[in-house]
């Protein structure tokens, strides 16, 4: 099983960025998706869930109303669309995939892509 996420750059605040999660050997719409991050000196955080067929997605507050989590079935990818990017949005961005448990809880994702690193300059 492989998660590929891409999609990371410089943004300036106000900006845009849309983030991709490619998974290999897991089909994604039997299981649930999520995108964390890690803000240098900070402790990896949840950012948003999609779960398996669509059928929810979860936000953490500070990115409600600016970012929308996706699927596309077909083509085994989950997007993490982010717009107003601000300074504080800045991190490493890593995809994970869940058949079960908790979806803010990092512990209950199994298998983990390598961080897309995002920075947003003020």
């Amino acid at each position: 099983v492989q998660l590929q996420a891409s999609g990371g750059g410089l943004a300036q605040a106000g900006g845009s960025l849309k983030l991709s999660c490619l998974g290999s050997g897991i089909t994604f719409s039997s299981n649930t998706v999520g995108w964390f991050r890690q803000a240098p000196g900070k402790e990896r955080e949840f950012v948003a869930a999609i779960r398996r067929s669509g059928a929810g997605t979860y936000y953490t507050d500070s990115v409600k109303d600016r970012f929308t989590i996706s699927r596309d079935n077909a083509k085994n990818t989950v997007y993490l669309q982010m717009n107003n990017l601000k300074p504080e949005d800045t991190a490493v961005y890593s995809c994970a995939a869940q058949d079960s448990g908790t979806y803010y809880d990092s512990s209950f994702y199994r298998y983990w892509g390598q961080g897309t690193l995002v920075t947003v300059s003020s």
